[in-house]
């Protein structure tokens, strides 16, 4: 039987680093990553813990530059949708938000999950069908501790539509479209949230303790 590796105090202490140092990226550099490095990612990202081992996540590269000038369009159309919800003060620190970094962003990588893959024969899902999507959420946030442990920065784009981006990508349209990532090295590294830099919310210290019943 194989014995579960010992993890050292050094080591725990950088993985806490790790945790700290996963941010969600808007600001890249455009030099692209070694395409190994993009492989090992994605092998990464496949560990990752799934329901009734169903693994129904897809990784797509988004690399036809006409898909991602749609897609960067599809930002643009709902960013201002967004902002239009808004009045006063609020929409204009909205407004000066950075909230995606597709412009610069060496790689795009579309996220999809399937919802009832054949793979796992239902393992798990009867009562609670959306484990898949659950299982393909862990395996984005694999992808990003690997890419953050190697120095590379990975922004999640949700203000898109999903119908018209998985149009753009002319994908199986049974798939669901989990995640846009924009991902490459970071220009600005930091260890706390953007948004949080720039005055737009907080972290809620309540939420670090226990709700007992």
């Amino acid at each position: 039987m194989t014995s579960m590796p010992e993890f050292s105090p050094v080591f725990r202490e950088q993985l806490q680093d790790l945790f700290r140092w996963r941010r969600d990226v808007r600001h890249f550099r455009r030099d692209p990553l070694p395409e190994p490095v993009l492989d090992d990612l994605l092998r990464t990202a496949c560990l990752a813990p799934s329901v009734g081992l169903s693994e129904p996540w897809r990784f797509v590269r988004v690399d036809d530059p006409r898909r991602r000038a749609a897609v960067r369009a599809d930002f643009a159309r709902c960013n201002a949708s967004a902002l239009s919800d808004r009045a006063g003060a609020d929409a204009q620190r909205y407004a000066r938000l950075k909230l995606a970094g597709l412009d610069d962003a060496p790689h795009h990588v579309a996220v999809l999950s399937h919802p009832e893959p054949a793979q796992g024969r239902g393992l798990g899902r009867g009562t609670m069908p959306q484990t898949t999507t659950w299982s393909t959420v862990m395996a984005i946030h694999t992808f990003w501790l690997a890419a953050t442990a190697a120095g590379i920065g990975v922004g999640w784009v949700s203000i898109i539509d999903p119908e018209r981006v998985m149009a753009v990508l002319d994908m199986d349209p049974v798939l669901e479209l989990v995640a846009y990532l924009c991902v490459g090295y970071p220009a600005q590294p930091a260890s706390t949230p953007e948004l949080e830099r720039r005055g737009w919310e907080r972290r809620a210290p309540e939420r670090r303790e226990w709700i007992r019943r």
